[in-house]
């Protein structure tokens, strides 16, 4: 059953239409990932779905009593709120009821004036069932950590983002609509939201750049390009060839076209042939023509990214021995006993919590703060350029080309001269775009002048801050070919698997208590590492185990056991492949066509074979365990 239908729908912000008469229908159970260019109105369908925004022409059908949330690309403003105040704000009234005797509860013992109100709110509560609401409050803060009485203000963006999140879940929507969801977060909470969206039994309309989330996630992929959507079945790598595809037979048809455009322009030009009465016709269709070649919109450019790596620098890069940090007046270590050599080339991935130092660490390696105990030897010719994830050196209030050139007309890239506008170009901003003050300028675009600032300057030293967030993943693509093929040297903080894996050469991970250990190759390569360390220490630890003393009488399998024994396999067979089905059907659309108790019956069955899978495992390795013949 539709839960949303977009018909025909229209809206225009400037010369070309973000939306022309699109359409889109999301089901139940659905989860659509929605991808196009940065700028090209992938935030503004999300505010159209939500009614944020109005559209200027087509229907909005949503389903009576739809409940939709959205999560937008913007980090909770500073001021005076709580994270409670936040979260329960994803509740609409009864939010506001439940913050306000959150708050209450906590001053009433300095106030005895207030318990007259109190009593009055918990009334209030009780008759609208905000007490299960306010449960449910109590378990979204859990689950992602929050401290429930802290200021908004007091938070980092990653914290910030995870406050955003937990309103936007805490209403349990029929519809989530996420914009950028993992900007901000880190890896493991990225991993927790991915089972919570697999769970979700309404539909989902996400924008990610993350293409492990968006192949994990997706169920189907939905194109918004030059104001059309287009939805494409299977996985990105698929929608990728198919794209491809579709964009040369485009380019196809527009050579065929504009071949026979200018033949018919040749055609008018002979003179006086033309005008006679017997080929009105052909005139008029040339003026059709022309028409349909002024309104068609060709597919947008590709940035062009390129490095002025500037001079080489030495072998060695940073050499780092027997290095500790302690913050002052800190008792636990952000870095202990940290040994390792970066050479010319390396890539480095930084790896671990937001919080956790790798920013800390970062300044250590570069020598722009000491370490507690301990050296940081720096190599020869370095010229570092920095790329900052909070975006601070940009200033909102003046155009891309103001924040650029700072005052000039031209600046120096790569040894040549080039004009503010044209350079711009390369990173896809039209003249008129590129005098446009930042602040009306998408998140995405931001990334892109910080890329234009970072290229335009002479570097063999990058150190890249969460440089994917907003970013299309075209550019994206763009950004891992360069980063792949620069002859200098990398320094990496991200969250983005998918980018880690395909660009650095070594990872360094922040495993707690001040330890960072270094893993050659990328983020998938660290996990096999871990997850092989992990389970030779459990057998390690299994074969240090004193062995039990024999027993006088060892236990015989008896007949009884012997019958469970071989009866044991089927039965789990037969348990995990109902757990297989159950499972399955919730990804069905159809599934929550049923009746809220059908759906019940199916999720507590599920949590029932877990317990009994679990039973018979158990069970079997006990019988295995007395079978005088077991291999």
């Amino acid at each position: 059953m539709p839960l949303l239908r977009l018909d025909d729908v229209s809206i225009s912000f400037g010369r070309h239409a973000l939306l022309d008469q699109a359409g889109l229908q999301i089901d139940a159970g659905e989860r659509v990932c929605l991808i196009g260019r940065n700028g090209a109105g992938k935030s503004t369908l999300l505010k159209i779905v939500d009614g944020g925004v109005a559209p200027d022409a087509g229907e909005v059908w949503r389903q009576p009593g739809l409940v939709i949330a959205r999560l937008s690309q913007d980090l909770p403003a500073d001021g005076d709120a709580t994270v409670f105040d936040v979260v329960a704000a994803g509740l609409a009234e009864v939010g506001h009821l439940l913050a306000e005797y959150h708050h209450t509860a906590h001053a009433v013992a300095e106030d005895a004036s207030l318990l007259k109100r109190m009593d009055t709110l918990q009334h209030e509560i009780e008759a609208c069932d905000g007490w299960a609401l306010n449960q449910r409050v109590e378990q979204m803060l859990g689950r992602l950590d929050l401290p429930a009485d802290t200021r908004i203000d007091e938070l980092s963006g990653g914290w910030r983002r995870r406050v955003s999140l937990a309103q936007a879940l805490v209403s349990d929507p029929d519809l989530l609509l996420l914009d950028e969801p993992t900007n901000h977060l880190d890896i493991e909470v990225i991993q927790w939201l991915e089972e919570q969206l697999l769970e979700l039994r309404g539909g989902v309309l996400f924008v990610t750049h993350d293409r492990a989330l968006l192949t994990r996630l997706a169920t189907r992929i939905v194109e918004l390009d030059r104001g059309v959507l287009t939805s494409w079945a299977g996985d990105y790598p698929t929608f990728l060839k198919k794209k491809a595809a579709a964009l040369d037979e485009e380019a196809r048809h527009a050579a065929l076209f504009d071949k026979k455009l200018a033949q018919e322009e040749a055609w008018i030009r002979q003179g006086i042939k033309a005008r006679r009465t017997r080929n009105e016709g052909r005139v008029r269709a040339l003026f059709a023509l022309r028409e349909e070649r002024a309104a068609r919109r060709d597919p947008e450019g590709k940035v062009r990214l390129a490095l002025d790596e500037g001079r080489t620098s030495g072998k060695l890069v940073a050499e780092a021995k027997d290095v500790s940090f302690t913050w002052p007046g800190g008792e636990a270590p952000i870095v202990r006993d940290l040994s390792m050599r970066i050479m010319r080339r390396d890539r480095i991935g930084l790896v671990g919590p937001n919080g956790v130092g790798k920013t800390t660490l970062l300044q250590l390696l570069l020598g722009q703060l000491a370490p507690s105990s301990g050296s940081v030897r720096l190599g020869t010719k370095l010229e570092i350029a920095h790329f900052d994830q909070l975006r601070a050196g940009l200033d909102l209030d003046k155009s891309v080309v103001e924040n650029l050139g700072e005052g000039r007309e031209y600046i120096e890239v790569r040894g040549e001269s080039r004009h503010v506008i044209g350079y711009l170009q390369d990173f896809l901003f039209s003249p008129d775009r590129a005098r446009t003050p930042m602040r009306a300028l998408s998140g995405g675009e931001h990334s892109r002048v910080l890329l234009a600032r970072l290229f335009a300057q002479p570097a063999n030293l990058l150190v890249l801050d969460e440089p994917t967030n907003d970013l299309d993943m075209e550019t994206l693509e763009l950004l891992e070919e360069l980063l792949t093929d620069y002859s200098g040297t990398v320094l990496l903080v991200s969250h983005d698997r998918a980018f880690l894996d395909n660009v650095v050469t070594s990872t360094l991970v922040f495993e707690g208590g001040g330890v960072v250990q270094e893993y050659v190759g990328g983020y998938s390569d660290w996990l096999r590492r871990r997850a092989a360390s992990e389970a030779a220490a459990t057998k390690q630890a299994k074969a240090s185990r004193p062995a039990p003393a024999p027993k006088s009488k060892p236990a015989k399998l008896g007949f009884m056991a012997a019958r469970e024994l071989a009866e044991t396999p089927a039965k789990i067979e037969a348990l995990e492949a109902e757990q297989s089905e159950l499972v399955g059907s919730l990804s069905e659309p159809a599934f929550y066509e049923n009746d809220a108790a059908h759906q019940a019956r199916v999720h507590s069955r599920i949590a029932e074979l877990t317990v009994e899978l679990e039973a018979a495992y158990t069970r079997w390795a006990e019988l295995e365990a007395l079978n005088p013949i077991k291999s």
